[in-house]
């Protein structure tokens, strides 16, 4: 990581657009030394065809320290920026690349949500795909997903921006959430499922939206058994 820092500084110095282009290829280039490195191999899967190049709004389930370089493993060859919680800003070293290359959101000030709406809303206007986590913080429980925060329906139905659900089915048991050393050797898996159209959606549907998108990623988590969950709350 310290290797990456300086050329993280300099691509800050290019400017939000060029800049913030260089510093993913640079992660994406991290995440490939990272994974190599952990003994971690990574696939992709496409439940039905892989997403084209319009800009997208990912979101992703969160429970592990593995999903941030797995966002770069997953989505290649694509203009991307993602939120983050601003309280890594105070990691060392690390905060200050994630500070760079994310868009920073403090989930306790109304006001700091309503600028990092704005700007991720900025950001697909430049044709420039988001991820967010819509979780907003690890799932700590032993169901398939915590609830949801309106944020990244709200910007879809505004936007009028699809909604791409993403799993990641195996970085609970390479690297789980209660210590950034707890590394496994082994597969990375990372599920696309089927696109979601909101262009029928208005903002009056956003809790219907978003609940569309939970049960399809909580039903397919189920199904992929995925680990975390235990045996009562699989059904």
């Amino acid at each position: 990581m310290l290797l990456v820092f300086p050329v993280v500084a300099v691509c800050s110095l290019w400017g939000k657009v060029k800049g913030g282009n260089a510093l993913y290829s640079v992660c994406r280039c991290w995440a490939d030394a990272w994974f190599f490195l952990c003994g971690i191999y990574h696939k992709n899967l496409f439940e039905t065809s892989s997403p084209d190049k319009k800009p997208y709004i990912f979101v992703a389930n969160h429970i592990s320290y593995l999903d941030i370089p797995t966002i770069f493993k997953a989505i290649r060859r694509r203009k991307i920026r993602v939120l983050g919680k601003a309280e890594m800003k105070q990691v060392p070293i690390f905060g200050f690349i994630y500070s760079r290359g994310a868009i920073m959101v403090d989930r306790s000030s109304a006001n700091n949500r309503s600028k990092s709406v704005r700007q991720l809303k900025s950001v697909l206007s430049k044709g420039i795909s988001i991820f967010i986590y819509p979780e907003g913080t690890f799932n700590e429980t032993h169901k398939a997903l915590k609830d949801f925060y309106d944020g990244a329906f709200r910007i879809a139905i505004e936007s009028k921006t699809p909604i791409q659900p993403i799993l990641f089915l195996d970085t609970y048991d390479r690297m789980n959430h209660r210590s950034i050393f707890s590394i496994n050797p082994g597969k990375s898996r990372a599920v696309f499922l089927e696109e979601i159209d909101v262009e029928s959606y208005s903002i009056q549907d956003l809790s219907l939206l978003k609940n569309r998108v939970y049960q399809l990623m909580e039903q397919k988590l189920i199904d992929y058994r995925a680990t975390w969950i235990k045996t009562e709350d699989k059904g």
